[in-house]
């Protein structure tokens, strides 16, 4: 087989011949994989090949050693470290050859595909001679072989962890890539990979950040490409400074003068690419000392392990007068443009994070930028005012706003409404919703809104909803966060007079020809649903008049024929939202039994129209379609039963959704719904629904986030069968208890990983919980006992990793007591075999989160009970009250882009 022919005619425009030929490719692989991969590292290293085929070939090669999915790539790591080592070290010499090529593009595949081995074959031990290698090459005469070696060593980095490399070739790296910056280097090209690859080498250099005269060295090194006469290296070295401020924020200080100077240059004066980096090292300095005096509350020592240096604050006088000068250079059409992102854009970005770092002091320097724009002729003023003004409104306290706030909030309805200006509009409607979003509602003492100005700030937003999509969309934003600020107020809503008027404005939008743009009908029902939630029961009739209305327009969706794929796409969107606004509607009327009675007069014609949206099969409708049926399953309750013949087959296909896992979640979430509705109704279904849980936790193909809410499952089928559940056992607690095993062993991992951990425990002690109650008062609870040991010694390995959030605390310590609570008498010895119960209860006892310490008392009046007492006594006890799970409410939050 002529594998050039084969990978050119892959490429062709004929789409017969192109997929002949990727089936040939496909039927290679599968017959001969060895040789199949040595064949395309062959083509990519062959000087005679076409530059075509070589880069297709090394685009497979890269493929077949990486994928997005978990399970796939964890598949293709394993195929390619059973290869024979002859084959792998074959490929690996063409791959390194590569790297001389005289093309370009074969040198850049080569080092991605050499970095994608390299992230296998480095944590194995194996391939131990690579970095050596790479480090002789930086030194050839070539510069294009020093170029694809500098950009290799950047992917390597790229790919492998830091402690897969030793130090001293860390300190190698580091050199020939620092050497490689400078700005004696003549060649452009190794000069700019040297400088991109330091970007992604920076996480390797702990060691040398903490050593003055490397740190003093890099640095120096960096702050000089900044200064570079070419555009891109100047961009890669300011990328490299916003990395420094985020990893090394403790290293900074003797550096920070030099670099307000050489940002403040660039944003000046330099091109946009580069200016728009140099907004970006002071944001991430910003969001550095946010999480530092969040975590700390600034209560800092000089012995702090991680104390705040207050660059911001320092350098507020000058740094502000820089960002508003950039708020004037906008661009005609980025309000038209959601990918938008420009200087402009940027400045008031960074803005709005220095207020949340210094509060108050913000406010004095910006004023007066306001108040000599804000009346301006030109747009361009006009509109930085405002967007000044808007990107303040997060972080200084709401007395020290309000004032401004007040005076500015009549102008800013006039300008909404008669502005010339769409971009000036655009903005106005952003800053009026972050004004109710930040100083509006319960917790707020001095009223933004009033009896005198509530009429004219709804007339102006309805009014808007009818402006260009971009100004409506903004117009929504506003009025959702109104709407949110009155979801506390009790019997009476303001809002009340005007509630029909509002809600069909927002459906008047939906309707708009022109809706599709700048997200205009997602934000407009997402405005609704909010409307909704917020409502009281003075407008309860008229939300259950809305549901008509809405089922209506679900109902147009599903009578259309013949669509595009175009038109099918967007037909699948409105069906999401539609279904997501029943959700809500559902869960407001579901929550009084008046309303709720006034509801399930529809819910045989709603249910009957989720089931027709299931025919869609659209990942995105199915699973806003099956949240809405566990909002209908938690009001219907027992009365769901009659649904349940119909709709099982769908449950079953979004539990066999591997490649959707969204909407795999999701239909586990409501498989809890309606055994919390059903209770013991929900049996005839329990064999298929636990093999279906039992065969995802299997599978290596399911990504992971899904597997903690289906132990949590295990228990809320449980609590609904109670001891029917004795024939899952056998089967459910050995997976719970290699689960628990696993995520006991946390030493190491990143912090996502740590945070997985704890999703995965919560899971498993919900698992136990629903278990324990599930039995409680059976004959049957005998069966537990000899699964109580592994979960008290889960529980003690916890403790001792001492690395529990507080939701998993809360969690185990219900369970120690759900623990007593079934076993009874038999709980008693074997909580006193456990090595950590006591203390682990103590310290929950004295926990400040008040939901912990209740359950920790609960669950020590029922061990010291059950720790003392005769085996013969009968004991009656109050039971444990359980706590219902919220079905999920889909929120928005409206962004400046």
């Amino acid at each position: 087989m002529d594998v050039t022919e084969v990978l050119l005619s892959a490429q062709v425009i004929d789409s017969t011949i192109r997929k002949h030929a990727e089936e040939t490719l496909k039927q290679f692989q599968e017959q001969n994989f060895p040789g199949f991969l040595i064949s395309l590292s062959g083509e990519l290293a062959n000087e005679e090949k076409p530059v075509e085929s070589r880069k297709l070939a090394g685009l497979i090669l890269k493929n077949r050693l990486d994928a997005k999915e978990q399970h796939r790539k964890f598949e293709l790591v394993q195929k390619w470290l059973s290869l024979d080592v002859a084959v792998k070290s074959q490929i690996k010499a063409c791959l390194l050859q590569t790297l001389s090529s005289a093309s370009s593009d074969a040198r850049s595949t080569a080092s991605q595909v050499i970095a994608k081995v390299a992230g296998i074959e480095l944590p194995q031990k194996q391939w131990p001679e690579l970095i050596g290698s790479l480090l002789s090459n930086v030194h050839q005469v070539p510069p294009h072989v020093k170029q694809a070696t500098l950009e290799t060593l950047g992917y390597l980095c790229e790919e492998v962890v830091p402690e897969v490399v030793d130090q001293d070739q860390v300190n190698k790296i580091l050199t020939a890539v620092v050497q490689g910056m400078n700005a004696n280097e003549g060649n452009i090209e190794v000069r700019l990979a040297a400088t991109r690859a330091l970007y992604n080498a920076l996480g390797f250099a702990q060691a040398n950040f903490s050593n003055d005269m490397e740190r003093d060295y890099i640095m120096r090194v960096v702050c000089e490409a900044t200064l570079s006469p070419e555009v891109k290296i100047r961009q890669a070295a300011f990328e490299c400074l916003v990395s420094i401020g985020s990893t090394y924020y403790d290293k900074l200080a003797p550096y920070i003068q030099d670099i307000f100077n050489i940002t403040s240059k660039a944003v000046r004066e330099d091109e946009e690419p580069v200016a728009l980096q140099a907004i970006e090292f002071w944001s991430s300095i910003c969001d550095e000392e946010i999480d530092i005096l969040e975590e700390y509350g600034g209560d800092f020592t000089a012995d702090s392990d991680v104390p705040c240096y207050y660059f911001i604050k320092q350098a507020l006088p000058a740094l502000v007068p820089m960002l508003l000068e950039t708020l004037l250079k906008q661009e005609e059409d980025q309000d038209q443009d959601e990918g938008a992102w420009n200087l402009a854009m940027a400045g008031g970005t960074c803005l709005g994070l220095i207020a949340r770092t210094v509060g108050d002091d913000i406010v004095p320097l910006v004023m007066p930028f306001i108040e000599e724009n804000i009346t301006k002729s030109d747009w361009r003023q006009r509109e930085a005012a405002t967007y000044a003004f808007g990107s303040i409104l997060e972080g200084p306290l709401p007395d020290k706003l309000t004032p401004i706030v007040n005076v500015a909030l009549s102008f800013m309805l006039t300008a909404l409404t008669n502005d010339p200006s769409s971009h000036v509009k655009d903005t106005t409607a952003w800053t009026l919703g972050r004004i109710f979003e930040f100083l509006h509602g319960s917790t707020v003492e001095t009223p933004i809104i009033t009896p005198a100005n509530c009429q004219q700030i709804i007339t102006v937003l309805l009014q808007s909803m009818t402006d260009a999509p971009n100004v409506a969309e903004k117009a929504c934003g506003a009025l959702y966060f109104l709407a949110q600020g009155y979801e506390d107020v009790g019997s009476t809503s303001p809002l009340t007079p005007y509630f029909q008027q509002i809600v069909q404005s927002l459906i008047d939008v939906t309707r708009r020809e022109d809706a599709g743009e700048s997200r205009l009908r997602t934000a407009a029902y997402e405005t609704l649903n909010e409307v909704v939630r917020s409502s009281t029961d003075e407008t309860a009739r008229l939300v259950v008049e809305l549901v008509q209305v809405i089922m209506a327009e679900l109902h147009s969706t599903l009578e259309t024929q013949k669509l595009s794929s175009d038109e099918r796409e967007k037909q699948n969107e409105l069906q999401g939202l539609l279904c997501g606004c029943l959700q809500v509607i559902i869960q407001k009327l579901g929550a009084s039994e008046p309303t709720k009675y006034a509801f399930m007069q529809y819910a045989d014609q709603v249910m009957t129209l989720f089931l027709r949206v299931f025919a869609c099969r659209s990942a995105t409708v199915h699973e806003e379609a099956m949240l809405a049926i566990g909002a209908l399953a938690y009001v219907a309750g027992p009365n769901f039963a009659k649904y349940m013949p119909d709709f099982y087959k769908y449950l079953e296909m979004g539990l066999q959704n591997f490649e959707e896992y969204q909407v795999c979640a999701v239909t586990v979430g409501v498989v809890g719904d309606i055994c919390r509705a059903l209770e013991d109704k929900i049996l005839p279904y329990c064999d298929g629904i636990m093999t279906l849980l039992l065969k995802d936790l299997s599978s290596n193909q399911l990504h992971r986030s899904v597997k903690p809410p289906i132990f949590s499952c295990f228990g809320d089928i449980a609590l609904a069968i109670g001891e029917n559940f004795e024939k899952y056992l056998m089967y459910a607690m050995p997976m719970l208890q290699s689960a628990a095993e696993l995520s006991v062993h946390t030493s190491g991992v990143d912090d996502e990983m740590i945070e997985y951990t704890n999703l995965l425990r919560n899971g498993i002690l919900e698992a136990y919980s629903g278990i324990f109650q599930g039995f409680k008062n059976s004959p049957k609870t005998q069966l537990l006992i000899p699964y109580a040991p592994h979960i008290l010694q889960f529980l003690d390995s916890m403790y001792m990793e001492k690395d529990m959030d507080d939701v998993v605390m809360k969690t185990a310590i219900g369970v120690l007591g759900d623990l007593a609570d079934t076993l009874g008498s038999n709980a008693g010895a074997l909580i006193q075999q456990s090595l950590s119960s006591k203390d682990f209860l103590n310290e929950c006892l004295s926990s400040e989160d008040h939901l912990i310490k209740e359950s920790a008392e609960w669950a020590r009046c029922l061990a010291a009970v059950f720790d003392e007492m005769s085996p013969h006594v009968i004991l009656v006890l109050p039971a444990r009250r359980v706590v219902m799970k919220s079905v999920p409410v889909r929120q928005i939050r409206f962004h400046y882009t």
